[in-house]
C-alpha cells in the first residue's frame, strides 16, 4: 500500500510571489501546483523531503516520514508581507512559506 502526499496552495492576505510552483518530493519534480489548488502524489512508505519551487525562489526543504495509507497535508503560500518578500531577494528560500499540517 502507497502513502500519499497532499499539497494545499492557500494562505492569509496577498501572494506577492506569484505564479505556479513546482512541487520536488526527494529532489525531482513531481508536478505544479497554481494559486488555490491542491497537489496530492503517491509516495513509497518511508522518510521523503518536500520542497516547494518558483524558478530560483523556494520554500525550506520539509522532511517528512510516512507509514503505509497515511496522508502527510503541507500548506504553501507566496511571501505576503513585504518585508520577508525583500528578504527573499537576498535568502530565495525565504519567498515561500512551507508547513505541515
Amino acid at each position: 500500500m502507497a502513502a500519499t502526499l497532499r499539497l494545499v496552495r492557500e494562505g492569509i492576505g496577498i501572494e506577492l510571489w506569484r505564479g505556479r510552483y513546482d512541487v520536488s518530493v526527494d529532489g525531482q519534480t513531481v508536478g505544479s501546483l497554481e494559486l488555490h489548488q491542491s497537489f496530492e502524489e503517491p509516495v513509497e512508505p518511508g522518510p521523503h523531503t518536500l520542497r516547494v519551487q518558483r524558478g530560483r525562489y523556494s520554500s525550506p526543504t520539509r522532511s517528512f516520514d510516512l507509514s503505509d495509507g497515511d496522508t502527510a497535508t503541507f500548506r504553501c503560500h507566496g511571501a505576503n508581507i513585504w518585508p520577508r518578500f525583500v528578504a527573499s531577494l537576498v535568502k530565495p528560500d525565504l519567498a515561500i512559506s512551507l508547513r505541515r499540517e
